[in-house]
């Protein structure tokens, strides 16, 4: 039978209700449409039940409110996020962080229901022209703005999506297009690996960057690896789970987790390249000169990577790192070639998910087996797999005529 909880004068308490100990004042606890939890506050039992009633009667408005297609833009977004209860906490986050800089203090103060195709489209020009945004940030807006819409479709507030081909349109009447993630080149990979591995401020860099390059992890993924992961006699990486950061609070500070990978496919045993074993054995030796790593997170330790201060470096340093290397690397290219009478094989800008991405560019060129590549690269949708090896099997294409044409002299 359970037990009934009373407050320091013996009046039960209801669901919800508790009274503090340290100050005697009454607090009511509820969850919000996001699903966070929220407390309302009294000095006396009778006007925090008074609250609670406002509260429930505020409720209440709010979905006469929505019924009656007065609702706004954010309440219908609101409830749309309240349903999506399997979100990852880092994919909530990033959603929210998205709608709240973007949408929330602007388009999503209008009523929904006067919303027109024309309105989304003015819109989504705004953001690209007037507040320059790169089109794979209006894609994520966009993303977040549809099923928004939809949901109000469905709940019979409005009749039409107006965000149907809004996309689409603004694609066809401007030269924007998205940024796509391009794979290093084979001259380009072999010169940032032995820029790195040369240079006495990055080298200790050269095992990181081997690991990625060498097995095509996503960067979380890296990050999280653990010695336990390892298998150096089936020659075999384990990855079951990622190191992830996201922001919370108003202040947006970012906190780190273990989370699972990205999708259940992500579930999966790389096969381990010599030079990747080497590039472990290398950290294996330094944390036995230098100390173990005995950070923990989520209850998970003996993490593999480790930065200067014994802590587990984060994406965003390794990001960072790579914008200086590549930097450094181009300078010294540019005066290098120019002496040398040649044409500089300089570095673009990219971030470490390029350089799965590029892994992924090596095995397509040397692999046919499109389950094999998906399989190794953790890919849920093949299709994300047949985009890479098409785009890899065209410049292979190229070079293939282009030594065909080297070889024959009949024409």
């Amino acid at each position: 039978m359970a037990t009934t909880r009373k407050d320091s004068r013996g009046r039960t308490l209801r669901k919800g209700e508790m009274q503090r100990s340290s100050d005697k004042r009454y607090a009511y606890s509820y969850t919000d449409p996001l699903g966070r939890r929220k407390y309302i506050y009294a000095n006396d039992l009778a006007t925090l039940r008074e609250r609670e009633i406002q509260l429930t009667k505020n409720q209440l408005d709010g979905l006469d409110i929505y019924v009656l297609g007065k609702a706004t833009v954010n309440f219908v977004f609101d409830r749309y996020m309240s349903l999506k209860t399997n979100l990852r906490q880092t994919t909530r986050s990033n959603y929210l962080y998205i709608y709240d800089r973007f949408v929330r203090d602007t388009f999503g103060k209008k009523k929904i229901a006067a919303i027109r195709y024309s309105d989304v489209l003015q819109f989504y020009n705004y953001l690209l022209y007037k507040q320059s945004l790169q089109v794979n940030t209006l894609e994520s807006v966009h993303t977040l703005l549809h099923p928004t819409f939809q949901l109000a479709v469905r709940d019979e507030i409005i009749r039409k999506n107006p965000t149907d081909g809004v996309m689409a349109e603004i694609k066809k009447n401007s030269d924007l297009t998205t940024c796509a993630r391009h794979a290093l080149t084979i001259p380009q990979q072999r010169a940032f690996m032995e820029h790195i591995a040369n240079h006495p401020v990055y080298c200790h860099w050269w095992p990181l960057f081997t690991i990625l390059l060498g097995t095509g992890c996503r960067i979380g993924e890296a990050l999280g690896l653990r010695w336990c992961d390892l298998d150096y006699e089936q020659r075999t990486i384990s990855i079951n789970h990622s190191l992830v950061y996201y922001p919370v609070g108003e202040n947006r500070s970012s906190t780190r987790h273990i989370s699972k990978p990205k999708t259940e496919a992500g579930v999966r045993t790389i096969p381990m390249l010599d030079t990747v074993k080497d590039a472990f054995e290398m950290l294996r030796e330094e944390r036995e000169e230098s100390g173990w790593n005995d950070i923990e997170i989520d209850g998970m330790t003996d993490f593999i990577f480790c930065n200067r201060f014994g802590d587990v470096p984060n994406p965003q340093c390794v990001n960072r790192a790579i914008k200086r290397i590549v930097a450094d690397y181009n300078a010294g290219e540019e005066v290098a070639a120019k002496k040398q009478h040649r044409r500089a094989v300089l570095l673009p800008d990219f971030s470490a998910h390029s350089l799965r991405h590029t892994f992924c560019t090596r095995l397509c060129e040397k692999e046919t087996n499109l389950k094999v590549i998906q399989s190794v690269m953790g890919h849920k949708d093949i299709q994300t797999t047949m985009d890479i090896y098409a785009e890899a099997t065209e410049e292979k294409k190229q070079e293939s005529f282009e030594r065909l044409a080297a070889t024959l002299d009949i024409f």
